[in-house]
């Protein structure tokens, strides 16, 4: 019970992001560029201040750093910036639904070949996918946007791909946090930015609690959740981002985006929870 409680408290963290991302910078009391460098500020605040009480070290100087802090600047900034003019689940939906295919994407191309289910289930969010992003007669979803949000997906998605080689992720997201600020200074500071009190909050803790908190207890829960178990669960982000964003924000939820949400993460499911080919069948 305590795993499960664990668990959805970190779902819901995520999830929050979205609906913080969107309440800030929709809100017009912040710009995206502060958003995104404010939140990766408060982050990296908290995880040194975990890793201080841990005694674990900063790993900054290592090769993986490199492609860690320019996919995490890329995540940060398209995820603050598609939030403009993106609600808050059809942003997580499309981030989902990038990420999960983009992975499985690199796993078929690096050889683990899927199944039959497998690639029916991807197939089938793939279609969900480009439902919500096509342009058309009932589509609310704004183009420029959704390609940010895509540059997140695949940002976050080549983030995750980058870390599975470390053998403790919390040090290495610090240092990727750290790492990946000034990046994010270089292409996000500019004349045009604004931040008043709702916004530098609401970014810090979205930088703080939802992220760096979050990522903090979802590396403390992960190693207990059997690997399609953490798969499955990740489905309720955007379930929650979309009922938060009708509850919170009062968002339209359409009847195009429930069909979408419905073949993305079913199609996902699918596929996540197919069972592995035995190396010697034939």
């Amino acid at each position: 019970m305590k795993l499960a409680l664990l668990t959805a408290l970190t779902m819901t963290a995520f999830a929050a992001n979205s609906v913080l991302n969107r309440a800030a910078v929709g809100s017009g009391s912040i710009d995206a560029a502060s958003f995104a460098l404010i939140r990766v500020i408060a982050g990296i605040v908290i995880l040194c201040m975990v890793l201080s009480v841990r005694g674990t070290p900063l790993p900054l100087f290592r090769r993986a750093r490199v492609l860690g802090a320019v996919s995490l600047a890329a995540y940060m900034a398209g995820f603050s910036l598609s939030y403009v003019v993106l609600d808050a689940g059809l942003g997580a939906l499309i981030l989902f639904g990038v990420v999960q295919i983009t992975m499985f994407g690199w796993g078929a191309y690096r050889g683990t070949a899927p199944t039959a289910r497998q690639m029916a289930g991807a197939g089938v969010a793939f279609a969900g996918l480009l439902l919500v992003l096509w342009p058309g007669p009932g589509s609310r979803t704004d183009p420029a946007g959704a390609m940010m949000m895509v540059i997140a997906g695949l940002g976050w998605a080549a983030y995750t791909i980058s870390g599975k080689a470390e053998s403790d992720p919390l040090p290495a997201t610090a240092a990727n946090f750290l790492l990946c600020l000034p990046v994010l200074a270089l292409f996000l500071i500019g004349p045009d930015m604004h931040a008043g009190p709702v916004g530098i909050g609401l970014a810090v803790l979205s930088g703080a609690v939802t992220s760096g908190l979050g990522y903090a207890l979802w590396y403390a829960v992960l190693p207990r959740l059997a690997q399609a178990t953490a798969a499955v669960v990740q489905l309720s982000v955007p379930i929650i981002a979309i009922v938060a964003g009708a509850v919170i924000l009062g968002e339209a939820v359409s009847a195009l985006m429930v069909v979408a949400a419905a073949l993305v993460l079913g199609g996902i499911a699918w596929a996540v929870t197919a069972p592995k080919v035995p190396a010697d069948h034939s």
